[in-house]
C-alpha cells in the first residue's frame, strides 16, 4: 500500500506505521460481527475493509466495488499478489453496480451518510441482509434519517488498537417490506 500510495494517492495516510493503525487493523475490528458468507464492500477505495477482511475470513466471499481506475488497479493487484481466491474486484460507481443476486451483507467505510449507503445498498442486499456501516464518532443525526426498510439493529463501539479515536460500527437490517 505504501509503495501504490506514493504512486497514485490512494490514502492521504503517509507513514506506514499509520497505515497499519488507522486502515489495517481499523478494517480487522469489524471481523468478530461481519461473518455474513457474502459480502459487497461498497466504494471500497484501498481495498479497504475487504481485502484484510478476506485474508482473515477465506470461507467468506468479498465482492469489491469502487468507481476509481486507479483503487481498483491497486485492489487488483493485491488481489493477485495475496493469491486471494475469495475476492473479486469491479470496477463501477455504486449506483451502476448491477450484481446478479442480491447480497446477504453489505459494508462500508468512509463511504457517505449513513442514509446514502442505504439508499446505494438497499437494491443490492437480499431481504434481511445487514448492512454495516463503519463510522467515527456516534452517528445521532445520521440515524434519525435512514430510508425506508432499513431497521437499527446495534451501533457497535469498537477499539482499535493504537488508536485515540471513536469507532463504531453501525449494523443495519434490509427489509423492503417496511
Amino acid at each position: 500500500m505504501d509503495h501504490w500510495n506514493r504512486q497514485v494517492n490512494l490514502t492521504a495516510v503517509r507513514k506506514p506505521q499509520d497505515m497499519v493503525t488507522r486502515h489495517l487493523l481499523d478494517s480487522l475490528v469489524v471481523a468478530p460481527y461481519v461473518t455474513q458468507a457474502s459480502v459487497l464492500d461498497i466504494g471500497s477505495g484501498a481495498g479497504l475493509p475487504g481485502i484484510p477482511l478476506a485474508m482473515m475470513n477465506p470461507d467468506q466471499e468479498w465482492h469489491l466495488i469502487d468507481s476509481s481506475g486507479k483503487r481498483v488497479g491497486f485492489m487488483r493487484e493485491a488481489v493477485r499478489q495475496l493469491k486471494l481466491k475469495n475476492v473479486r474486484v469491479t470496477q463501477t460507481r455504486v449506483e451502476d453496480f448491477d450484481p446478479e443476486n442480491g447480497f446477504p451483507a453489505a459494508i462500508a467505510r468512509a463511504f457517505a451518510s449513513l442514509g446514502e449507503i442505504a439508499d446505494n445498498a438497499s437494491r443490492l442486499l437480499c431481504p434481511a441482509g445487514s448492512l454495516w456501516a463503519m463510522k467515527g464518532r456516534y452517528p445521532h443525526e445520521e440515524l434519525a434519517e435512514l430510508p425506508a426498510g432499513f431497521q437499527l439493529v446495534q451501533v457497535h463501539s469498537l477499539e482499535v488498537p493504537g488508536l485515540l479515536e471513536d469507532r463504531h460500527l453501525v449494523q443495519l437490517l434490509y427489509n423492503p417490506e417496511t
